[in-house]
């Protein structure tokens, strides 16, 4: 046996009985070398030290290969840690390997590639810095100038598999040590999400910290796969506040500014046509008291001001709940303390509303029957409209809903029903105090 064939036996010994420290070796070694040594050894040894690089020597590495090797690579991973390598290392490539895989494995992979639009996955960034924390510092300062990356704020420490463990912030790097290692300045993650949970929820942690710059994404097992800057957080808060406006007058989440016009009929008609029906609705209910109108015109004069100040007191409590609900600040259990504070903040605008209402109804009609009936009016329309605008976007939770989807469809009926039925209910009742008109 020459000494070749010696040291070839001996490096494949050591990576297969040590492959975790045989990856921290060799990542101490450029590309090129890294890759040199991937070829000169059976396929077999390969994968326990594959999973053993962090991200960025991967990236650097994988291309370097021949495409025997990172097809064996690319089929043996985990999928989610095959997608999440193929999407660092650039469009065009991805589709050279993708065109080298099993045909099955490769329509795999593209599905998983597809993430849904509004999912924590789509808006993250897969090239990431991700170092052991036994790393030293000096080795670490290192390998961060190779990669060329001047916009980090701080990089992450992996285990094994890639599992998230810690961070560490550029400038503790910046002024720590050489000799020291990654661990010694480790800090733990502010928050993480999976790939797979809605933008709703990166959102929600970025509401929850005020501090947050970057976002880091795992897999289902744990695994680092990617990092949401601060500019796509705030991007994704933005986005989906704007949806909420959209969705709470019956506009679709898909449509934007420059959608086509049928698009955008498509999406708003449906909705147009049940706020249709529930005006119909609230119109039914005026003409059960179209005699009283007729007799006392007075009443449709004022008619719209019970209903747009019922209509305006519902929205506040709607907007309140709403925000309540997509901050986790309260749940379904909250219901009953949501709808009281509701109810009671209805009666006491409703009492300051009427008597306000009062005052200028008497000055314009002289009227104290009038005053009566719309000042009464007024106190149990808003007092309705604070009980719906709690109500309704809970309920619809419970029931598997989206609040923002229909909720002011439903409160408007409401409070259009209840304040016209109120104020021409009360008006028949005391018509004896009215003064025809």
């Amino acid at each position: 046996m020459n000494a070749d064939t010696a040291t070839a036996a001996l490096t494949l010994r050591y990576l297969l009985d040590y492959p975790r420290e045989a990856a921290r070796r060799l990542e101490r070694l450029p590309a090129e070398d890294i890759a040199a040594v991937f070829t000169s050894q059976p396929l077999h040894a390969l994968m326990p030290v594959w999973r053993g690089l962090t991200s960025d020597i991967e990236q650097a590495v994988l291309p370097l290969l021949p495409a025997k090797i990172a097809r064996h690579i690319l089929t043996e991973l985990e999928p989610t840690e095959a997608v999440a390598l193929l999407n660092r290392v650039g469009e065009d490539r991805r589709s050279e390997y993708l065109a080298l895989l099993n045909p099955e494995i490769a329509d795999e992979l593209r599905a998983s590639m597809a993430r849904l639009p509004d999912s924590a996955g789509a808006l993250m960034d897969p090239r990431f810095l991700a170092f052991d924390a036994a790393l030293p510092v000096a080795e670490a300062l290192r390998r961060l100038r190779r990669a060329g990356r001047r916009s980090v704020r701080e990089i992450y420490l992996v285990g094994d598999g890639g599992r998230l463990e810690g961070r560490v912030e550029i400038q503790d790097l910046a002024l720590a040590e050489p000799e020291q290692l990654l661990a010694d300045l480790r800090q733990p993650i502010i928050a993480v999400v999976d790939d797979s949970v809605p933008r709703e929820e990166v959102v929600e942690a970025l509401e929850q910290h005020e501090t947050l710059t970057e976002l880091p994404v795992i897999d289902f097992s744990g695994r680092l796969i990617g990092v949401i800057h601060q500019a796509e957080l705030v991007n994704a808060m933005q986005e989906e506040t704007s949806l909420d406006i959209q969705t709470m007058v019956g506009a679709s989440k898909d449509e934007r500014a420059l959608s086509s016009p049928l698009f955008a009929v498509a999406k708003r008609l449906p909705w147009l046509q049940i706020n249709l029906l529930t005006a119909f609705l609230a119109a039914s209910v005026v003409g059960l008291f179209e005699g009283v109108i007729s007799k006392y015109t007075a009443l449709a004069v004022l008619l719209p001001v019970v209903a747009g100040q019922s209509g305006n007191a519902g929205a506040q409590a709607l907007a309140v709940t709403m925000r309540g609900l997509m901050l986790r600040e309260i749940s379904i259990r909250h219901w009953p303390r949501v709808v009281a504070k509701e109810v009671g903040v209805g009666l006491l605008n409703g009492l300051g509303i009427a008597a306000t209402t009062a005052i200028g109804v008497y000055v314009w009609s002289r009227s104290f029957g009038l005053v009566l009936v719309i000042a009464t009016a007024m106190v149990i329309s808003m007092v309705a409209a604070g009980f719906a605008g709690a109500l309704v976007p809970i309920m619809l939770r419970r029931f598997g809903q989206d609040p923002a989807q229909s909720s002011s469809i439903i409160l408007t009926t409401v409070t259009d029903v209840v304040g016209f039925f109120s104020f021409l209910g009360i008006a028949t009742l005391f018509s004896g105090m009215l003064t025809p008109s």
